[in-house]
Order: structure tokens, then sequence, then C-alpha cells
């Protein structure tokens, strides 16, 4: 306590330093004699109503005052209040580009934010909501508070529908959907008015209403003195232009449907007829439906040989009949890349490349073909007792995807209304160690798919079928690990064997911007292990059933992610995740094989660890060179909190709490602690803090995070088991470099 007590205040004296510092750089420094810094806005509501959330309608209000990091400090000013007079020197023009001015207070922007913020309470049905502002000055800071004081809510008491088209009527009476939009008891409020003109244009444009649009709606509203209700009426006019006054609307078909190239150097399409027709959802003989020509878009958007799509329509002099021209732009069919990269593996150095061949347009239908060429190399020093041999490792992967399902028994009606891939991939890899030398072979097929109407995607994998054998092992590697009796490692001996894998799966995401839902589960070697039973299979010298003379993997396996973005503040963010693994061998496996264990600490997991280094439970590790592989479980457990800012330019910064670890779920005598219990796991998670810092490019996010031990559950001291009150930075820091968010 006395170390974390004197590491406490050397802390705290180096933040109120820092905190002088900037303070000493006064706020108003470049506010000028009568004018005002606006330095706090609030909005408070005397009514706690679910529907008023102050947070929102502060996004009405026109001046917010100067941006805070992690709605605390006002940096951003506080680095402009740096900068000197004199604009011609770099440093002054450096500090002002990269801070903030000073938010001055402006009077005629307040009338007008509280004007705002009036409109929309009336506009939300609260009709006699009133707005007044309220202003404290501090010398020559000004804090404005906005005090609503909405009233009570307007409700509808009865509607009435007047559709003036008698064909528009009967249609509207006859549609799918048989519930009006507006009841009695609803809300008088502009959103749910404008949701039903909106609900009635796109019921009419779906039905061949080609010129229909909300402006051909309007409502009558009569008050009921005395009271909070409302006498609605909903008029749907007759057809009037500046040639027409008043006539129905036109329903009209679609006539021919014409398909030309986009390209101004090319006229011919190079896709098939086929693919052409079965991506329009506009038909011939049949009514325009404004759904149908968003479909085409969207379908023809989604090929890989299409860069542009432009549709449009001529109508006919004399009838209600529209003629469709689509113009096709294509892409370019073949594309050759070539991308090199550096690598880094426990301080040996290597080096990849990578060479990538596309051709976005195989058979005439945008399908995609993909082949990689890998290769790898890295300098590899102090493994005594081997051979002198770097890593090598060359990898050929071949993957064509179908811009459709490719599979029989499915309905017209469902292939058409989903988003599909259908995806066929081989890849074969062959990794030279001084340890070992291993080659794997994969075959998979799979779909991918969504419905364009919703937020959800799908994915099977129909067929996984992993080869991996192990021609030759180093003597001094079997003999240190495999084979010595006192230091045999059951979970290392497993993986560096022969092995085949047959599995199934599925997918399911679901994400609307604000929840994050991730799920996925998959079987393996099921079908196996009862075609061994039942045509007795040959077994090995451990008891395991084997196909091709290869033990084969049986296992089940399930995780799911859950990610709920909660906005709080302008440019302020908080992140909740929370993940969950669990993967259990049976039959004709005690052991998992490797590529499906767990792991954890990294980027993506508990930061105050690095990548690999995590439990399993309360496990030590005792030898750097395979803890790798002892580092492993069967069940995975990730919490992580993350408050993110933006700071200024392209740069953000979170703060973050993580909290996890992974366990087995067998008892593995080299894992010692790491077997889950009830009683104990929670005892076992391990929990970190640290700060991050964000590059934000728009097309993807640079993140650096660094992490601190807070609570460490594989301890052998007190110190060690809470970091948190004993600090060590050469023990407990962890530096992350990754891009894309963690979660």
């Amino acid at each position: 306590m006395r170390n974390f007590a004197r590491n406490m205040r050397r802390y705290l004296i180096i933040t109120a330093f820092g905190m002088l510092l900037l303070a000493s750089c006064s706020e108003t420094k470049y506010v000028a004699d009568g004018d005002l810094l606006l330095d706090k806005v609030k909005v408070k509501s005397d009514v706690k109503e679910r529907s008023i959330n102050t947070t929102e309608l502060k996004s009405y209000v026109r001046q917010r005052g100067n941006s805070r990091w992690f709605s605390l400090i006002k940096v951003p000013l506080y680095t402009y209040s740096l900068s000197g007079r004199d604009t011609t020197r770099w440093l002054n023009r450096t500090l002002r580009s990269i801070g903030e001015a000073p938010q001055l207070y402006d009077s005629l922007q307040t009338l007008q934010s509280a004007a705002r913020l009036r409109d929309n309470l009336q506009n939300m049905g609260f009709l006699r909501a009133t707005v007044d502002v309220g202003q404290k000055v501090k010398g020559k800071k000004l804090r404005t508070t906005y005090y609503l004081h909405p009233g009570q809510r307007y409700k509808i008491r009865h509607v009435r529908y007047e559709i003036q088209d008698t064909m528009i009527a009967q249609l509207l009476n006859t549609a799918d959907s048989t519930t009006w939009g507006l009841h009695s008891g609803m809300s008088f409020s502009a959103d749910n008015l404008d949701n039903e003109r909106k609900r009635i244009v796109s019921e009419l444009t779906q039905n061949g209403y080609y010129r229909f649009n909300k402006d051909f709606i309007s409502y009558k509203a009569d008050s009921i003195a005395g009271t909070q209700w409302i006498d609605l009426t909903l008029v749907l006019h007759r057809f009037r232009n500046n040639h027409v006054k008043d006539a129905p609307h036109e329903r009209y078909t679609m006539g021919d449907i014409t398909y030309r190239s986009g390209n101004l150097e090319d006229s011919t399409i190079h896709l098939r007829p086929k693919v052409l027709k079965n991506n329009t959802f506009l038909e011939s003989g049949k009514f325009y439906s404004s759904r149908h020509l968003q479909e085409t878009y969207n379908h023809f958007g989604r090929l890989g040989a299409v860069r542009y799509t432009n549709i449009s329509f001529k109508e006919h002099p004399e009838e209600s009949v529209l003629d469709c021209d689509i113009a096709i732009t294509t892409n370019k069919p073949s594309t050759i890349s070539f991308q090199p990269e550096g690598t880094n593996t426990s301080g040996d150095l290597g080096a990849a490349a990578s060479l990538t061949y596309q051709n976005r347009n195989l058979f005439r239908g945008s399908e995609l073909l993909t082949i990689e060429l890998r290769g790898a190399y890295e300098a590899i020093r102090g493994l005594e007792g081997y051979a002198q041999q770097n890593f090598m490792e060359y990898s050929l992967e071949t993957k064509l995807n179908f811009p459709r399902f490719i599979a029989p028994f499915l309905a017209r009606s469902f292939r058409r209304r989903t988003n599909a891939t259908s995806e066929v991939s081989l890849l074969y890899d062959l990794q030279n160690r001084p340890e070992f030398r291993r080659r794997v072979f994969s075959v998979a097929w799979r779909y991918k798919w969504n419905d364009q109407r919703h937020h959800d995607r799908y994915q099977i994998d129909l067929l996984d079928l992993n080869y991996i054998s192990m021609p030759w092992i180093s003597e001094t590697f079997k003999n240190e690990y495999l084979l010595d009796t006192s230091s045999r490692n059951a979970i290392l001996r497993y993986n560096y064997e022969n092995l085949f894998i047959m599995k199934f799966g599925v997918g399911y995401t679901y994400n609307n911007g604000r929840i994050a839902i991730k799920a996925k589960a998959e079987t393996a070697g099921n079908l196996l292990n009862a075609a061994a039973h039942t045509l007795r299979f040959h077994r090995n010298a451990d008891g395991q059933y084997t196909f091709l003379d290869l033990a084969f993997a049986q296992y089940a396996k399930a995780d799911i992610d859950l990610t709920r973005n909660i906005q709080l503040a302008y440019n302020n963010e908080l992140a909740l995740h929370f993940g969950l693994g669990i993967a259990y061998p049976y039959g004709n496996s005690t052991i998992l094989p490797f590529e499906k264990r767990y792991f954890s600490g990294g980027a993506n997991s508990v930061r105050g660890w690095s990548v690999r280094s995590l439990g399993p439970g309360k496990f030590v590790g005792t030898d750097g060179r395979i803890d790798f592989i002892n580092q492993t479980g069967d069940m995975k457990l990730d919490m992580n909190m993350e408050y993110r800012a933006k700071l200024f330019w392209k740069f953000g910064a979170a703060l973050f709490v993580d909290a996890g670890n992974i366990w087995t779920l067998r008892n593995y005598p080299e894992q010692p602690g790491g077997q889950f219990k009830f009683s104990e796991f929670w005892k076992q998670l391990a929990v970190s803090y640290g700060f991050g810092l964000r590059l934000n490019f728009d097309y993807f996010i640079v993140r650096f995070d660094m992490g601190m031990k807070a609570v460490n559950p594989a301890y052998e001291t007190r110190k060690e088991h809470y970091p948190l009150l004993y600090p060590k930075l050469s023990r407990d820091f962890a530096f992350h470099f990754a891009v894309g968010l963690p979660f």
C-alpha cells in the first residue's frame, strides 16, 4: 500500500501540473471586451417522460460551447489559447489549426435555438409547449440553460380518412396492411402524421401509381375545447398539376424493358441475358413498383462486374404505360495486385508477400474468381538443438463466388428477395520450421445471404474439410515434448499429429448501428462417427476411429458476441461488449484442434495482456517455448466497457476497462488451475484498464491501445495478484497496435 500511495501521489502531481499549465492559458485569452465565452449549455425539462430525451433535444441547440475531452476538459480550446497573436509564425498557426477557437455567445442563435426546441416539442404533440432561457454570467464566461415546459401531450380521439379517388380508396381498403397507421389514442405528433403519409405513398407507388407523392395528402385537425384530444381527418386529393385540375390518379403498367451498355468505349454488355433478367424485378405487363425499382438497383449494385446502373422511364403518350431503359456500366474484368508486408514474431524478423489475381466476371454472370499466392520468410534465432533452418511458408488459395444461391429446392420468391453469395474455396498451405513441417489442405462450400429489408445476415458452412499432415518432426522436438514421459504434453502432442476435420457451421449477425449481435455454431465429425460405428472403421493406437488412415476430430462449438453503443453527449459514446464462447470435444476426440481453441489477451480481448498470454484460469506458464499451446482453452468470456471521445481533426481517444479469461472444460495435467468451475471462475477473471488513441481515416481506423493489469488471476504474490494496488510498468503494461475498433 505504501508503494501504491507513493505512485498515486506522483501521478496526481504530474496530472495537477499539466492541468495548471493548461489552465494558465486563459480560456478567455481571445475573447474581446464586450463578448462572452459560451462556457456550457444545458437542456432541462420539467416533465419526466420517456419521449422527452434532453440529450437528443440538445442537438437542436445551435451553439453547444467548446468541445470537451471525455465531457470534462476543454483541451482543444486550451490548445488554441497556447498560440500567440502573431499568425505569421508556424507554431501559432499549427496550434490554432489543431485547437478550437472560443465559442462566443450569440443572442440571435440562442433565440433561434429556443424556437427550434419549442417547434420540436410541438411536433411531438406538446402543442402548448414553451421554452425559457436562463443565463449565468461569471467574468467573461456565460452558461446557458434551456428550460422546457412541454405541458400536456395532445392525442388523437377520432380518425377519418377522406379518399377522393375511388380506385385508390378501393386499393387501400384491400391492401395487405389491413389496419390504418393512425388510430385513436395515438400522439398527435408530426412524426406520426408524416409516417402515415409515407406509408400510403409507399403502398401506392408499389402498386402502379408512378406519379403519386405525399403532396397529394393533407390533414384537417379539430381540437376539442378544454381537452387534449384532436379529431383528425386525412384527405387524399385527386390528381392535379399545371395542366390538369382534378382527375383520377393514373396507374401505370410496365411496357418494354431494354438493356444497353453504359460504357462509352464498349457497346457490349458483358453479362448473360439470363443474369440481366434475374436481377431485374420490374416486369413487362405488370404494374410499376417503386420497391421493385429499388430492388433492381440493389441487385445490380452488388454484382462485382457492374460499376454503375442507371434506370430511366418513358411514358407512352396515349396510355398509362412506362417503357424502362436500364444502362449497365461494367468494371474491368481482371485485376492483379501485389502486397508486401513485414513480420515480427517474438523478435524474429521476416517478410511476406502476396500476389492476387481477380476475375470479376468469370462466366459472364459476375462470378468472382480469386487466386492468391502467398510466401513468407522469417529468420529464426536461438533454437538450440535444432537445424539452422529458418521459417518458410507458401500457400495457394482459390475462391469462386457466385452472386446467387447455387442450391436446389429453393423458392424463386426467396431467391429474389435475398442478396445471396455461394462460395467454394480451396487452400493448400506449406510450412517448414526447424521443429517440424506442416501441410494443410482444405475445401469449403458456404452460403451467405441477407434480406434486403432487414439488418440480419446469415451464413451456412455446408461443407468444410481440413486435412492436416505433419510429414516431418524434429527428433529433438519429439524427444523433448512429445515422447519424454516427464514432460509429455497431451495437448501439444495432439496438435502435432495428422488430423482430418469435417465440419458444418451456421452463423448469424445483426447490426442496426446501436446494437450488434454475432452468433455462430459448428459441429465436426458427427457424420463420420456415425459411419465409423456402422461400418466399423479402423481404430488407431489411441482408440480413435480413422478415416483415410487419419483420426478425425469431433467437437461442438458455439460463440456469441453482443455490443451496445450508447450516445452520451456530442462526440462521446459508451460501448459495451459481452462475448462468450464454448467448445467441447467428445466422441472421437478428447482435445480440441489448436485452430478451434480459445485464447485471451491482445488488442480485441483483455488488453492488459499481450496476445495469447492470459489463462486458462489461474494457470501460470513455465515454458515460454510451448505456452502458446498451454495458454489455450475450451471456453472464453470477455466483458469490455469503452468510453470513446473525439479529440480533434482525425484523432479520437478511448478509456477502457476489460475483464475476462479462458478455461478448459476437461482437467488437463499440463494446465493446472485451468479447468472451469462455477464456484471459482469469478475469482479467476482478469481485469485491466487503459487508454487508447485512434486515427480515423473514414475507410479504416488505426488504433493504439495501452493497457495495464488491474487483477491478475495467475499470481504467486499479493503484488502480482493486484497490480492495480502495486503497479509495475515492466510487468503490467501491454501495448497494442491494430486496425479497426476492438468490438
